[in-house]
């Protein structure tokens, strides 16, 4: 039976001769129309080191699909690299470019009616735009990870970019000398890859490989290592027969493919931007998902390993320990996993995790005992109160002050926010608020990873809390609270707060509330106004127009 389920319109039949001989510029022989034609999603670009490495893995990947039977068809799609554009205007266009990546995905695999797609990303917002066009199409697909970086060495300790954003602040603060700064600088970022902690990139490729979306230890293989590229050519072979078999990704992205992601996440202390990402995927998927299934996931699962930002280690780390299989084995023995869920292999999560020994071995020290955990729930919590009546997200494990109560110091940009934290004007026992940075206040809800790092740099991280409705890196820690919503460009209460009211954050009762009476709060509110749009053209303005709240993943087709 020919393989081409979809490709088939655009090959066969006489009235087909004029989309042939287009093809057959581009390689088809005779013998190749019957054939599965296979897009490869290619985010490559010199513009970041997450995704610099990625062609020599897409051009291994058209090796496989051709080897496999089928024909290749190559395209290119953006990325935005979070780490060069943060604390700029340009990170406004971050969260933005996950849905031109799923777009674009989109439009080529269906305007081409391609029989399936194997997507590589490298950074951030590759993944879940890539996922969010997989599961839109519902076509046979893998995702293939371009890998994390290695990590860099200064006087004997691993670095990362997040160790450059907290030299910043060690280096305003006088704690440390230029020449330090500017060493940290030098080796933070040694090569290829995706920023090499547990922050977003790290995540989302965990979380991909516990949904079964990618092929098992693929998530945590460094970008230049020759594992990498023989994941990548094994991964087309899986697609293949994914695609004569007619495995269809909403097939695997089942409500239990979600809940092991959660779950995992957890385990390995991921970013808070997986919440955001993965309420936008079960959107787009058709899976009941909501910020309280987050939650209820967390009081069950505990942190396991000692991973960056937080914690000692890399994901390097990580996959010499075992990796993410050894992760989603220790959860399966103690129930916290489905192990029925299917994967794109064909087997189940069970049948993937057989051989994977039930505890870690002792020899290595990323991966806690299941007996000895790193905290006993898991470090990604929803708070809720006055301030986020919808919601908020914030990292709770291993911050020295569970709560804090103390005077709003309140800013309407990251910028300024920054300016005021490095001219240490920020003290102990400040509450920050970060305001219209939202998904339709930016627009484009930016992260704060400068200002975080700069207060953790400056040792004000333990005593200084800080909330937005914007976002955080995956590399922040620290008492931080993001995704409050509903945000203030529509009026959240966020919108409301003034100069020096008392807030708390309590982590424990997950509780994120501002201490003015329901009467002043409705005065307040009856003297709002909204801002006039910042941008009007373009597509930050299409993109503020469309996007939802964060509490539902951010979408921009939720009333479409």
């Amino acid at each position: 039976m020919p393989d081409n389920f979809r490709s088939h319109v655009v090959t066969q039949g006489v009235q087909r001769s004029p989309n042939r001989a287009m093809l057959r510029a581009v390689g088809f022989g005779d013998n190749d129309f019957l054939k599965a034609i296979v897009g490869i999603a290619n985010s490559y670009s010199t513009i970041t080191p997450c995704n610099m490495g990625i062609n020599q893995l897409a051009q291994r990947a058209e090796a496989g699909i051709r080897a496999a039977g089928a024909m290749p068809q190559m395209f290119g799609t953006i990325t935005i690299s979070d780490g060069i554009s943060m604390g700029t205007e340009g990170m406004k266009y971050s969260l933005v470019s996950r849905e031109v990546i799923a777009d674009s995905i989109e439009t080529a695999c269906t305007g081409q009616s391609m029989d399936g797609v194997l997507a590589i990303g490298g950074c951030d917002k590759n993944m879940p735009g890539a996922m969010i066009a997989i599961a839109r199409m519902n076509i046979p697909a893998i995702f293939v990870y371009g890998g994390t970086i290695k990590p860099g060495h200064h006087n004997g300790r691993d670095l990362t970019i997040v160790s450059a954003f907290e030299a910043v602040g060690e280096y305003s603060a006088g704690r440390i000398p230029y020449e330090e700064l500017l060493e940290v600088e030098r080796k933070a970022c040694p090569g290829a890859g995706s920023c090499g902690g547990m922050y977003t990139a790290n995540t989302m490729s965990s979380a991909f490989e516990a949904m079964g979306m990618s092929l098992p230890y693929s998530s945590t293989m460094a970008a230049e290592d020759a594992e990498k590229a023989d994941s990548t050519e094994k991964s087309a072979f899986v697609l293949v027969e994914a695609i004569r078999k007619q495995l269809l990704p909403r097939q695997i992205l089942t409500r239990k493919a979600f809940e092991n992601a959660i779950s995992v996440i957890m385990a390995v202390g991921g970013s808070t931007n997986a919440v955001l990402h993965l309420l936008a995927i079960a959107h787009t998927a058709g899976v009941e998902l909501t910020l309280d299934d987050f939650e209820t996931i967390r009081a069950r699962v505990p942190v396991l390993c000692d991973l960056k930002p937080s914690g000692q280690f890399v994901a390097t780390d990580l996959h010499r320990a075992g990796g993410i299989p050894q992760v989603m084995k220790m959860l399966l023995v103690h129930d916290l996993l489905h192990g029925d869920a299917l994967t794109i292999t064909g087997q189940t999560i069970a049948e993937v995790l057989a051989d994977v020994p039930a505890e870690p071995r002792p020899d290595q020290f990323v991966i806690h005992p299941w007996d000895k955990p790193i905290y006993p729930q898991g470090h990604l919590a929803i708070l809720r109160g006055n301030l986020a009546t919808e919601g908020a997200v914030a990292k709770i494990t291993g911050v020295k002050k569970p709560v804090i109560t103390g005077p709003a110091r309140v800013f309407e940009s990251e910028e300024a926010c920054l300016d005021a934290i490095l001219a240490g004007k920020i003290v102990a026992g400040d509450v920050v608020v970060i305001r219209y940075e939202g998904p339709k206040g930016g627009p484009g809800m930016r992260e704060m990873l400068a200002p975080t790092s700069a207060i953790i740099g400056a040792g004000l991280g333990d005593s200084v809390g800080l909330i937005t409705d914007g976002r955080f890196s995956g590399g922040t820690y620290g008492m931080v609270v993001g995704h409050v919503a509903p945000e203030a460009a529509v009026g959240g209460t966020i919108a409301l707060v003034q100069e020096g009211d008392i807030i708390t954050i309590d982590a424990p009762q997950r509780l994120l509330q501002l201490h003015v009476s329901d009467e002043e709060l409705r005065s307040r509110r009856q003297n709002w106004q909204p801002r006039p749009p910042r941008y009007t053209k373009g597509v930050l303005a299409k993109y503020a127009k469309l996007v939802s709240s964060s509490s539902v993943g951010a979408v921009t087709d939720l009333d479409l």
